[in-house]
């Protein structure tokens, strides 16, 4: 990269960190940090929600099997929009019916403290640790583009490039800085922002690496031989299918998800969160994973998992590959402060408030949100430095798969049915978990039961099939043993009760309107990034019609914002 980029990438860090503190001022008390006190935009949740699936997953994961494979990554991550579609449909809304600020506070109605207790320590410690495994991914694709002068203190000998280690935890470090001082609202309005300027980085990208390849026809014609199929390898039809499945779990039921459906005003603001996050999926992906398929034509020897990051930089000009890598760095850094700020949330009231200090003010739940925010931000770092022992791809691919079914089915479940109660969630976690050990660890390629004849014909199936084995696991097996349970079970569980009261609570509320600072506040945002990119421009004239193109569509995208909160902002009786 050259000085303009490491300068874009700078400024853009502060601006992000700088959002943090200003929202810092909002942060009056606990339902601001963890909810934006109900008020946040459907618009705003949605495109929130749509980035807290992106991370350097997207680029290093999925980027890596588009450079493989072909489109089937394309695939995959239009199953996301099917999931969240399916979300929007059945589940967004009766999250918000419910009237609760987040999924512990439901856990805590429908099950009880113990099931919160252990959700909250579990996934506030594993989930949370898994999220070091993005900072990683994108560490390593920063590192990649960063070469540095022999013996230089941050270098790493080996490469000569930015030590991956060092980076990591640079990356953490801002991460926690945005979740401390901004709470949800800092999460919200970065997501925003990120998606507009990692959508516009893509489109300028794409036209521009198809050009280098001959255009569509010629890219089509270079490609390797099954390049195109909508099937690859392990990724086939049996595992598309049980992929949706599983993120309707995971988009439907997972704390952070969850967060962008309570935090809004009312019911179809909710849907409308979801509907919009999931319509993006179903038509984006092929724009997003256009320049690693392109790059496997121009360079079939490249790093899968750089490949992405080195398709940009074949074509984007000074400045603007600054600035992807600063929202992709920024996309990853949603993933995590959005966990950071949906656990710490947890543990101050299912911890701190509920078992410590009952009486606890606002002003200390508060400053215990940031402290458990600090804590779990260190939990991060540890996963950014362990996780690639174990392979950041397969990580990521083999917890969802294994363990998003027992962790999250129960609690959809809980969402309707009125005779599920505290055992059943214990005892489908406990199988479902069990069945994940054994599908892992017992079947598959060196497994502890591989040597018993009468497993073989099973074992030697999971070997072939080892993703359909862990989805069939992670899937069939909580369904199977909530289903049992349902069927058992003859009286109503009192913790129904306890929610539908919660609802009639919410409906008899005060309505509460959506606020128009996010938008004013990325609207402001893109006009000043819009004002570098002209100044870069004059800086660089051989570079020039394309920043100016990219400036211009800034200042329009950004004009428009201004001017939709205005009217919005004067419709309002007392705004």
């Amino acid at each position: 990269m050259q000085t303009a980029d490491y300068i874009v990438i700078i400024l853009y860090i502060l601006g992000i960190v700088g959002a943090g503190i200003v929202f810092a001022g909002k942060m009056k008390n606990s339902a601001a940090m963890f909810a934006a006190g109900g008020q946040s935009p459907w618009w705003v949740s949605g495109l929130s929600g749509f980035m807290s699936m992106f991370s350097a997953g997207t680029f290093v994961v999925w980027g890596g099997v588009a450079y493989r494979y072909g489109f089937v990554a394309v695939v995959i991550n239009m199953s996301f929009g099917i999931s969240a579609l399916m979300v929007g449909y059945f589940l967004a809304g009766v999250w918000r019916k419910y009237g609760v600020a987040s999924a512990s506070e439901f856990l805590q109605l429908r099950f009880g403290a113990s099931i919160v207790q252990f959700y909250t320590w579990f996934q506030g410690t594993v989930g949370i640790f898994a999220v070091g495994g993005a900072i990683y991914g994108l560490a390593k694709i920063i590192c990649a583009l960063m070469p540095l002068p022999e013996d230089h203190l941050l270098a790493d000998p080996s490469t000569g490039l930015l030590s991956v280690t060092f980076a990591s935890v640079s990356l953490c470090v801002m991460v926690i800085a945005i979740a401390f001082t901004g709470g949800l609202w800092a999460v919200l309005v970065t997501d925003v922002l990120q998606f507009v300027i990692l959508v516009v980085s893509v489109v300028f990208a794409v036209p521009l690496i198809l050009m280098k390849v001959g255009g569509w026809d010629a890219f089509i014609g270079k490609a390797p031989e099954g390049f195109t199929s909508p099937i690859a390898g392990d990724f086939t039809w049996w595992f598309l299918a049980g992929w949706i499945i599983v993120h309707f779990f995971k988009v439907g039921g997972e704390w952070g998800f969850v967060q962008r459906y309570t935090c809004v005003p009312g019911e179809k603001d909710a849907k409308k969160a979801a509907y919009i996050s999931g319509v993006l999926y179903l038509v984006s992906p092929i724009i997003w994973m256009l320049p690693p398929l392109a790059y496997r034509v121009i360079n079939p020897d490249a790093d899968a998992e750089q490949a992405y990051i080195l398709a940009c930089k074949m074509v984007l000009p000074a400045g603007m590959m600054g600035l992807m890598v600063a929202a992709m760095a920024s996309a990853t850094a949603s993933a995590a402060t959005s966990q950071l700020n949906v656990f710490a949330g947890a543990f101050t009231f299912q911890f701190y408030q509920r078992l410590i200090n009952p009486d606890a003010s606002e002003k200390q739940l508060v400053i215990y949100g940031r402290v458990f925010t600090v804590i779990l931000g260190i939990v991060v770092i540890i996963g950014s430095l362990l996780i690639p022992r174990y392979g950041y791809a397969n990580f990521v691919i083999d917890l969802t798969a294994l363990l998003t079914g027992p962790l999250l089915l129960p609690t959809i479940w809980g969402l309707f049915s009125r005779k599920i109660g505290t055992k059943a969630v214990w005892w489908t976690t406990f199988i479902g978990f069990a069945a994940a050990t054994i599908v892992k660890f017992g079947l598959s390629d060196g497994g502890f039961l591989t040597g018993l004849d009468l497993l073989t014909p099973l074992s030697d199936w999971v070997i072939a099939h080892q993703r359909l084995a862990d989805l069939t696991s992670g899937i069939f097996v909580p369904f199977i043993v909530l289903t049992f349970l349902e069927m058992m079970e003859k009286t109503e569980h009192p913790g129904w009760q306890r929610v539908q009261a919660s609802k009639q609570s919410f409906h008899e509320s005060e309505e509460v309107s959506s606020s128009t600072m996010p938008a004013r506040m990325v609207a402001i945002t893109l006009a000043a990034i819009a004002i570098i990119m002209i100044v870069l421009a004059v800086v660089d004239s051989g570079e020039r019609a394309i920043l100016l193109i990219f400036s211009l569509v800034l200042l329009g995208i950004s004009a428009i914002i201004h001017f939709l909160t205005r009217r919005i902002d004067q419709a309002r009786p007392h705004s």
